[in-house]
């Protein structure tokens, strides 16, 4: 980023909370179904930094993020990416290591099993073992981080997949979920970030089992990610919000518009989702375009 976009990136809200997720397709984007590299011009990480800091978000959930993978120039993209948009407190979750192969499917690396949790402190050790997850970011102080692997889905599915006719046979992978309890202007709350399965059924299972994992943590909670469930399905199984009083218990939809695909988006696979948030508290929720991923990002303020 040159100083001018920098400058504009940095310092937490005085008001609402910003927040966004974004499915980044490890900072390519889709031509003629095919997954490429963005052009641009300082290093392979600087189209994703710039689409990522573009949002201005005060936390920031990202799927779909390599580090050191070829594909995507060898880099952190996590790192870069907490970098780029002035967020400190940050950590990437490996849901699985292994090198991206060029023609799809991957190679796995035995060495490093189950799931990693890395950082700041990971990053500069120099730690280079290849491997792909979700990341969160965040502006605002953390008193806690958590974080679980969610099992990938026992049988196979057919599936359109990018530079391929037809359906292709393809096995799910490990996910992951990541969990901050952040200092807001009101309070501590829970931010949570996912990416479920594509698998009908398991990815309710993950979406059911995340919301036990994180009943033990302080609310408000927002729930942010790639649900890979359309529309108003997410609030449904976890239980939407009820009567009885200002704050009812349940899960409410913050922001409701379309993401996928970022061409032409007609339905929404990306969700913020919260309990302990008053009706009608959400604003400035949009998708907005950016020259990276399938996907668009969501990004909504909320006053926490």
């Amino acid at each position: 980023m040159t100083p001018s976009e920098a400058a504009h990136v940095g310092s937490p809200r005085s008001g609402p909370v910003r927040f966004a997720t974004f499915n980044v397709l490890h900072g390519r984007t889709l031509v003629d179904g095919r997954p490429v590299c963005v052009p641009g011009a300082g290093g392979p990480e600087v189209p994703l930094v710039r689409a990522v800091a573009s949002l201005d978000a005060d936390v920031v959930a990202l799927q779909e993020v390599d580090r050191f993978q070829e594909r995507s120039g060898g880099v952190d993209q996590a790192s870069a990416a907490a970098g780029g948009s002035g967020a400190p407190h940050w950590r990437y979750a490996s849901a699985f290591h292994g090198t991206a192969k060029a023609g799809g499917g991957w190679v796995s690396e035995p060495s490093v099993p189950g799931l990693r949790v890395y950082g700041p402190r990971e990053t500069e050790a120099g730690d280079r073992v290849p491997s792909h997850g979700i990341a969160l970011l965040s502006r605002l102080p953390v008193r806690h981080w958590r974080a679980r692997r969610l099992a990938p889905a026992p049988v196979p599915m057919p599936l359109r997949t990018p530079g391929r006719r037809g359906l292709t046979v393809s096995r799910d992978q490990p996910r992951a979920a990541l969990a901050a309890v952040l200092e807001g202007n009101r309070g501590p709350f829970t931010v949570v970030a996912v990416h479920l399965s594509f698998v009908p059924g398991w990815n309710l299972l993950q979406l059911l089992a995340v919301r036990a994992w994180i009943a033990d943590l302080p609310g408000p909670r927002v729930l942010l990610g790639d649900f890979n469930l359309p529309g108003a399905l997410p609030r449904t199984v976890l239980g939407p919000a009820g009567g009885g009083g200002p704050l009812p218990r349940g899960w409410r939809d913050m922001a409701r518009t379309p993401t996928y695909p970022a061409h032409r988006p007609v339905v929404q696979l990306d969700h913020v989702l919260a309990t302990g948030i008053a009706a009608g508290a959400a604003v400035g929720a949009h998708a907005p375009a950016t020259p990276v991923s399938d996907h668009r990002p969501l990004v909504v303020d909320l006053p926490l």
